[in-house]
């Protein structure tokens, strides 16, 4: 089932970063149709964007859909009183997986760190001990969270499972630290790279300790991730599905030219805005310079010393205004 022609995954994302996972929906929902998924869990929802994608597939499918977020966007929260048949769960994911019924799918784009995504597989897996490893989807799993740990909130990680990291970092594809004006994200590793770091490291680490799970990587808007059962009984329809995207050259090209423009549009226009600064502050001081009785002496004296014709003048600080 294709993505509706009306969905607009922009519509929270004004500088277009294309940072929603709902812009894979068109593989998103195929694997939901081809693992025959009738109960869907999103963790990790922030406005709705990706929920309104799932709510309009179940519209047709007849599938449920719980979303769980501790901090909900205003507009999930009116999403969620709009529409009866969205449960959306106020906790964070670790809490609510403890709890809920374990669905047919689960969409993983909550906290983007080593830690955090391997306990949320562990329980999971745990969880669906008995009735079969639910259909897992993950975003993020390319540039820059891939090989990266971002922390929602830092103190809720253990100290020894926690890089250091930077608040407000910059981050700029190629460069493992932080670049100063790049994209900015809210605490991200100091460092890229090594192990227990990134949400990719997290679910190959997952998948290489369990001989049954399978994982494609399909590398375009900053990453769409997908694991499932190899001894699941739709396991074939969604191999078959993503092979043709798995780790494809070409969309590793276009994913890495996007980002890099991407980072590269913002750090112009850092630049610029701080260079609009530093020309208001010139501005205002050769304003407050013009008006000033200690310039017009200095200008006097100047003028003196120069046997009449001043080192500076007023018309040259109203030419310096007008450039």
């Amino acid at each position: 089932m294709s993505a509706d022609a009306a969905f607009d995954p922009y519509v929270h994302d004004p500088g277009r970063w294309g940072n929603s996972l709902a812009n894979n929906a068109e593989l998103i929902l195929p694997c939901l149709d081809a693992a025959g998924a009738r109960s869907v869990v999103e963790i990790g929802a922030y406005a709705g964007d990706v929920t309104r994608l799932l709510l309009g597939w179940a519209s047709q499918s007849g599938a449920t859909i719980v979303t769980i977020d501790p901090s909900p966007h205003d507009a999930l929260v009116q999403l969620a009183s709009e529409r009866e048949e969205l449960e959306l769960v106020r906790a964070t994911s670790l809490e609510a997986l403890a709890e809920i019924e374990m669905p047919d799918a689960v969409i993983v784009d909550g906290d983007h760190n080593y830690y955090t995504v391997t306990r949320e597989l562990e329980r999971i897996l745990a969880r669906s001990s008995g009735r079969g490893l639910p259909l897992v989807l993950f975003h993020d799993v390319c540039w820059p969270h891939a090989r990266r740990d971002d922390y929602f909130a830092p103190a809720e990680i253990p100290d020894a499972d926690r890089h250091a990291y930077v608040a407000g970092a910059g981050l700029f594809p190629g460069d493992p630290g932080v670049h100063p004006g790049s994209l900015p994200f809210r605490f991200a590793a100091a460092r890229e790279g090594g192990p227990r770091n990134g949400v990719l490291t997290a679910v190959e680490d997952f998948v290489s300790g369990h001989d049954h799970l399978r994982l494609a990587v399909i590398p375009a808007f900053f990453g769409l991730g997908v694991m499932w059962d190899a001894e699941a009984p739709w396991a074939a329809a969604v191999a078959e599905l993503l092979a043709p995207y798995d780790r494809h050259p070409l969309l590793e090209r276009l994913e890495a030219n996007r980002v890099f423009h991407l980072a590269s549009v913002h750090v112009n226009m850092v630049r610029a805005g701080l260079a609009e600064q530093r020309s208001a502050r010139k501005s205002e001081f050769l304003g407050r310079l013009l008006v000033s009785k200690t310039f017009a002496i200095a200008v006097l004296l100047s003028r003196l010393r120069q046997r009449g014709e001043p080192a500076f003048s007023k018309e040259e600080i109203r030419r310096l205004l007008d450039d």
